[in-house]
């Protein structure tokens, strides 16, 4: 059985490296199991991008009537294909946190089937959270654009009134350093609002919670995330984009060599087997990096009860202490990790009682 204490896990509060750090470790610890449960929702968008591709290049090419229809029916299907493959990928993700949370405690094995038995526990209640999350995002999306437009369009102003008594370097100057305040206001004010939701499928399947208590109980979470989570996105938006590369530069210099343009705006000339493999080469490249997602979301959810709610001392308390009493009261500081009868089942040989682990 495996066993853990306070001293191996090291729950401290986490820096923006620090957390970045042990997601990369614990990543490469288990590289091919993280790809094996990140790999099913990304095989159905990459079949959906795919079919997107040769849908779109034939609804163009062919003059029969029936292949036009069959055409548009596959564009339809691929559509629903790389949507519900990115929501079967959220769904997962929040899965996986249950499994992940589970081996910084006790230092669990890492297993693709424990993290689809978390998912298909709480499915519809999973799918309702991620469809908000999702709406939430977008609206989160708008107001920092929205903040970001009402700086550029101030800037603009003040540099055009300007303009006449300042020297052409001097208005340059100024005009890059409000597009750079622009951005920097539009993002902080995305990301404030995005990591309200940050934890929402942690909170349902670690702490049981319905889908509007978690809502809930992210936004108490969720305070003074926001430098962390920002550089979370920025370093797995870097990571994945340097995968791509890797595999997009391989595949345009073989097409190279075989007389094709691998430039995207000649994309209409590339042969059908290159236009799939290009679609499908950002599909697979969220395999490898996906995984550092759902680690890094997993780590910053123990690392918020660490600051605010004294998660390190409950586990302590509870390894030296023994068993929690189950009493009846609702309360922000119970037990870190749901006890409910109707949840997963306990570990082989596990009594449940190391922070009501179930």
């Amino acid at each position: 059985m495996a066993t853990s204490s306070a001293n191996d896990l090291h729950l401290v509060p986490l820096g923006a490296g620090d957390l970045i750090d042990r997601a990369v470790r614990l990543y490469r610890r288990h590289l091919f199991t993280l790809m094996r449960i990140a790999a099913p929702p990304v095989v159905v968008t990459a079949i959906g991008w795919v079919l997107w591709t040769i849908s779109t290049r034939g609804v163009g090419n062919t003059p029969d009537t029936a292949m036009l229809a069959l055409y548009v029916l596959l564009i339809f299907t691929a559509v629903g294909l790389i949507i519900a493959g990115h929501i079967f990928s959220l769904l997962v993700m929040g899965g996986a946190s249950r499994n992940l949370v589970t081996h910084l405690l006790w230092n669990e094995p890492v297993l693709a089937r424990t993290t689809y038995a978390a998912v298909r526990s709480r499915f519809w209640s999973l799918l309702g959270a991620t469809l908000i999350v999702v709406l939430w995002l977008g609206l989160a999306a708008m107001v920092g654009l929205t903040g970001g437009y009402i700086i550029v369009m101030i800037v603009s102003l003040g540099v055009i009134f300007l303009a006449q008594w300042m020297p052409v370097w001097l208005t340059v100057f100024f005009a890059v350093i409000g597009g750079i305040v622009a951005t920097a206001v539009g993002l902080w004010l995305f990301f404030f609002l995005a990591g309200k939701m940050a934890y929402v499928p942690q909170v349902m399947l670690v702490e049981g919670k319905a889908v509007f208590e978690s809502v809930g109980r992210s936004f108490s979470l969720a305070r003074g995330n926001v430098r962390r989570l920002m550089a979370m996105t920025f370093f797995i938006t870097f990571a994945t984009y340097s995968a791509l590369m890797v595999l997009v530069i391989p595949l345009g210099w073989y097409g190279y060599l075989n007389g094709i343009d691998p430039t995207p705006w000649n994309a209409a000339q590339w042969p059908a087997w290159y236009a799939i493999g290009y679609s499908v080469i950002e599909p697979l490249s969220s395999i490898l990096l996906a995984p550092v997602w759902m680690l890094g979301m997993s780590l910053l959810y123990v690392d918020e009860r660490v600051r605010h709610e004294g998660y390190d001392i409950e586990l302590m308390a509870s390894q030296k202490l023994g068993a929690m009493p189950q009493l009846n009261v609702s309360s922000p500081f119970a037990p870190a990790i749901s006890v409910a009868p109707n949840r997963l089942p306990l570990r082989p040989g596990s009594s449940g009682n190391i922070l009501g682990l179930s």
